[in-house]
C-alpha cells in the first residue's frame, strides 16, 4: 500500500528538520590550520606548491593562516603564493604585506572556505633594524549565519623578545575590541610560558595542552612549540581537537590543525 499524502509530508518535514539540525551543528565546528610555508620553497628548495597544497587539502580546514608568504618576489619565482595555494585548495585567498622584499612583497596570507565581508592589515611595531611584521584579519559569515573574525600573524624571530613583546601588546590592543568572536593563528616564534605568550593569554584562550604542548618545529624532528591557534572571547569557543601535521618536505614547520566549536 502506498503512503498517503499527509504521511509523506510528515516524513519529508521530519527528515528536513533532522537535516537542518545536523547542518546547523556541523556549521558551528570550525577547522583552523596555521602553516608557515617557508616562502614556498619546501625543504628540498624546489617550489613544489602541490606538496604544500596537499597538506592543506588533506587537512580540510575552513580557514588557513599562512606565514612566510611571498608575493611575486624573485626568490619565489614571481609566484603570488596565496593565490596559487588558494586555487589549488579551492579556497578564497588574500595576502597582507608586511614589507617589500626582493622585487615583490612578503607577509601573511589567509585562505578561507567562505568569502570575505572585510579585510584589514595591521602593521605591528618593530625595531628599525628588524623585519616589519603584520597581522591580517578577515571577517566572514559562516553557513550557520554567525559572523566571526579570523587573524593570521607571524611574530619576530630573533632571540631578543623586545619586538615580540611589543607586537603581542599591539595585537591585544587592536583585536580585543572586536565585536565578533575571533580566532588568532600563526607562527608566534615564542614558546609556551614565555613572556609574549603570557601577554597574549591575558586576552586570548589557547588551544594547546599547557601540561604537554605538542612541538611544531622543526618539521623533521619537532622539538619546540611556536605555532598557535588562540581565540577570543574565551567563553565563545570550545576546543574539540588538535593535531600537529608533520611533513618534513612541505615546510620546515609542522602545520597545526585545531577544530573549534562556536558556542551559543
Amino acid at each position: 500500500m502506498k503512503p498517503t499524502l499527509p504521511i509523506l509530508l510528515m516524513l519529508l518535514i521530519g527528515n528536513n528538520s533532522l537535516w537542518s539540525q545536523e547542518v546547523g551543528h556541523d556549521s558551528k565546528l570550525i577547522k583552523v590550520l596555521s602553516f608557515n610555508i617557508l616562502h614556498g620553497e619546501t625543504t628540498k628548495g624546489d617550489f613544489d606548491l602541490d606538496a604544500i597544497a596537499d597538506v592543506i587539502i588533506d587537512a580540510e580546514p575552513d580557514f588557513v593562516a599562512l606565514q612566510e608568504v611571498d608575493y611575486k618576489t624573485n626568490r619565489a619565482k614571481k609566484y603570488d603564493l596565496a593565490t596559487e595555494l588558494g586555487w589549488r585548495a579551492k579556497m578564497a585567498s588574500i595576502f597582507g604585506r608586511a614589507m617589500y622584499y626582493d622585487g615583490g612583497e612578503y607577509g601573511e596570507g589567509i585562505l578561507s572556505k567562505y568569502t570575505f565581508l572585510s579585510f584589514r592589515n595591521v602593521a605591528l611595531p618593530h625595531s628599525p633594524e628588524n623585519e616589519p611584521r603584520a597581522a591580517i584579519e578577515i571577517t566572514t559569515v559562516l553557513s550557520s549565519g554567525d559572523t566571526i573574525a579570523f587573524i593570521g600573524t607571524h611574530l619576530d624571530h630573533l632571540p631578543d623578545e623586545k619586538d615580540r613583546v611589543a607586537q603581542v601588546k599591539k595585537i591585544n590592543e587592536v583585536f580585543s575590541k572586536n565585536k565578533y568572536p575571533t580566532i588568532l593563528a600563526g607562527d608566534l616564534n615564542a614558546k609556551p610560558q614565555s613572556t609574549p605568550i603570557g601577554i597574549l593569554e591575558e586576552v586570548w584562550a589557547a588551544s594547546y595542552d599547557k601540561a604537554d604542548p605538542e612541538p611544531t618545529f622543526p618539521s623533521d624532528n619537532p622539538q619546540v612549540k611556536i605555532d598557535y591557534v588562540m581565540f577570543y572571547p574565551m567563553d565563545k569557543w570550545k576546543v574539540v581537537e588538535t593535531q600537529v601535521i608533520q611533513n618534513a618536505i612541505a615546510s620546515d614547520h609542522c602545520a597545526y590543525l585545531v577544530t573549534l566549536e562556536l558556542l551559543e
